[in-house]
């Protein structure tokens, strides 16, 4: 298993000392190179869950592992990436993506290299001395994405990546993650708020239900691999986008 997640809870304390609670308790695993979608109404605790895994927050109760070791701090073969792309706005397409190899001390050339390899499955290879300012909202996001993906990380953590994107842009993000996934088979946990995102794009679907998030339903999606956006159309599909939505 790449993520054991057991009894885990998480509330935050209010200015007068009342704890309230955000998230769980709630129990679950991922396999090796598996594409899990969380999918739970706004505020549900979808976010913190995710931050959690990413080490960023620590859990009021219970445990979450990352093969087999306690997740206490950011590690180094576990990448996010949030709604927000968060790009710095004085660097480059190039200099954005190679962000993560330089904190982790890479020499220049060998950051470019990785890069430059990387432009051309993002559709970015025209871009690389392109300013963020210069981007449309997917190429931001595409940019966001290759930050994540430069590092060769084993657990991809996306937290509602396209969210803030058009629906055909969306669409077309999330057909592209599945191109890119399909390259390095890591194990990918995204949240999103979409039922038919969750459909097109995982192999289940963990339903969280209002806060404090706990789990209400796990759907295996037994649609065949490669997915296609015709799949939509598809019998099977309406049928799983119907038993997701009455589960919420």
């Amino acid at each position: 298993m790449t993520l054991q997640v057991t009894g885990l809870a998480l509330a935050y304390t209010s200015p007068d000392g009342e704890q309230l609670p955000a998230l769980g308790p709630l129990s679950f695993h991922t396999g090796a190179g598996e594409f899990v979608c969380l999918l739970g109404p706004s505020g549900c605790g979808k976010s913190t869950l995710v931050r959690v895994l990413a080490g960023l927050l620590r859990p009021s109760a219970g445990t979450a592992l990352y093969h087999s070791q306690p997740i206490t701090h950011p590690l180094p073969d576990v990448a996010i990436m949030f709604q927000d792309a968060n790009l710095m706005p004085w660097r480059t397409v190039l200099e954005n993506i190679a962000l993560p190899l330089e904190i982790a001390g890479i020499a220049p050339a060998e950051r470019q290299r990785r890069v430059r390899a990387l432009l051309p499955q993002l559709r970015l290879q025209q871009f690389e001395r392109a300013y963020p300012a210069e981007l449309s909202g997917g190429m931001a996001q595409r940019v966001a994405l290759g930050r994540v993906i430069v590092q060769e990380p084993q657990l991809w953590l996306l937290d509602e990546p396209f969210g803030a994107l058009d629906a055909l842009t969306r669409e077309q993000l999330g057909m592209e993650l599945l191109a890119l996934r399909s390259r390095k088979q890591p194990t990918i946990l995204l949240v999103t708020h979409d039922i038919h995102e969750a459909v097109l794009l995982a192999d289940r679907v963990i339903v969280l239900s209002q806060r404090p998030g706990r789990i209400v339903a796990d759907f295996h999606v037994d649609l065949p691999r490669p997915r296609s956006r015709d799949m939509i159309y598809d019998g099977r599909f309406l049928q799983l986008a119907q038993q997701l939505r009455a589960s919420l």
